[in-house]
């Protein structure tokens, strides 16, 4: 069978970009005229023009806050789903709430090519442990198995002692579900004396897997790889397999997807390799979501895969872009802080870094200047007050010296003492 799961996986970067961005101005101009909560979203703006990334970068971020909102003025998809696509389709409701709907087709959540990629292949069993209640997890796996081929058992969540128990009868080659839960029903059938050595490959999300639990399924004879999903894309990137079998470094973005890497709080894209929010556009007619913010944090690795699969590779999640912080009882915002950046048009790169004085919530804003510019610290204070409400002192920073990690703000309190 062919190391890909089709020619799409291999092709020519550039043939991939010019695909996706002459598909992309026929798909917002179709995706405003059925989804009226994005044609207000996107007033205004010239789509017909958006066909490279430079375009799309001047369109606006819309974060889960913002898109919760609109859910609950205009419930439940705020305007911002193909009416025409509700019928005959699943809804579900993930935590925040905000709702989701099921896209056309037998795989709609783009999971088959996360299953391929991990080495299963037509005719497995997978033993499906996530959620099936109310939000899509269980649904996203699930498809995806099937559509490759797979016989698929809709486990769930909990109910430990019956999964073990119909594992063993199942005999299931694959384990699809959350990191750790495949430790516990390991576990649990080694107490109860139960038979799991079936489980071969397993397919995990929705939580990290830790190195040395990777190594603890190795040793069991499991190899464990994870992708990178959300309720409202499904798999956005998935690890793959080297020569040797085991996973390689970062996970390839997932086909039909534009990935882009943001400063958190703005919508400006960060330099390739600096670590930024995960914003995602899918050409999806259903729920046409453009440059939704995943509120996740990663970054784009330079090199194409040695899998050759030729997308681009992220290193998959790297924490949360929601660095929002209560400072002396006001929250803080990054948002607030790419307003202050805006302003000073010589600061090029700010990073809001809270600490404790004598028992007290102190802030600094440390900048870099653009080179030949000469900063007003006691203005750019005056600022940092107007927006934030809170005061806090300026520091200027040596050019290049700001971790480039995504932090615009920068916790590091001490609560030990």
């Amino acid at each position: 069978m062919a190391p890909h799961f089709d020619a799409l996986e291999i092709r020519d970067p550039a043939e991939r970009e010019r695909d996706l961005f002459s598909r992309l101005p026929r798909f917002l101009s179709d995706a405003v005229a059925k989804a009226q909560g994005l044609a207000v979203w996107l007033s205004g703006i010239d789509l017909p023009h958006v066909v490279d990334r430079s375009a799309l970068a001047r369109l606006p971020v819309l974060r889960k806050p913002e898109l919760l909102e609109r859910q609950k003025a205009k419930p439940p998809f705020g305007g911002f789903v193909d009416p025409d696509a509700m019928e005959g389709a699943r809804v579900f409701m993930s935590p925040g709430p905000i709702w989701e709907i099921q896209g056309a087709g037998g795989d709609p959540w783009q999971a088959a090519r996360a299953f391929f990629a991990a080495g299963v292949r037509p005719g497995a069993r997978v033993h499906n442990a996530f959620a099936y209640h109310m939000t899509p997890g269980g649904f996203v796996l699930d498809t995806g198995a099937r559509a490759l081929g797979c016989t698929v058992f809709p486990a769930g969540t909990g109910n430990t002692d019956m999964q073990v128990e119909a594992a063993e009868a199942f005999q299931p080659d694959v384990y699809a579900g959350t990191p750790d839960f495949l430790k516990i029903m390991f576990e649990r059938a080694d107490r109860d004396g139960k038979d799991l050595s079936s489980i071969r490959t397993g397919l995990v999300s929705g939580g990290a897997l830790f190195p040395s639990l990777r190594e603890e399924y190795r040793a069991r004879g499991v190899n464990v790889l994870q992708c990178y999903a959300t309720a409202e894309f499904g798999v956005i990137a998935y690890e793959t397999l080297g020569p040797d079998g085991a996973p390689l470094p970062g996970m390839v973005v997932n086909e039909n997807l534009i990935v882009e890497i943001v400063r958190p709080g703005t919508d400006d894209p960060v330099p390739e390799g600096e670590v930024g929010e995960v914003v995602v556009t899918a050409l999806n007619p259903a729920y046409p979501l453009v440059r939704l913010g995943t509120g996740d944090l990663s970054a784009v690795m330079r090199e194409e895969s040695p899998c050759g699969r030729t997308n681009m590779r992220i290193k998959g999640w790297m924490g949360r872009a929601d660095q929002r912080t209560k400072v002396k009882g006001m929250f803080v915002d990054p948002k607030q802080i790419a307003e202050l950046t805006r302003r000073h048009s010589e600061i090029e790169r700010a990073r809001l870094v809270v600490n404790r004085d004598d028992a007290k919530d102190a802030m600094a804003l440390h900048v870099e200047v653009f080179a030949g510019s000469a900063p007003d610290t006691l203005a750019i204070e005056a600022t940092l007050r107007e927006v934030t409400k809170i005061g806090g002192r300026v520091i200027l920073a040596e050019p290049g010296s700001l971790p480039r990690d995504g932090k615009v703000i920068a916790d590091e309190r001490d609560y030990s003492d």
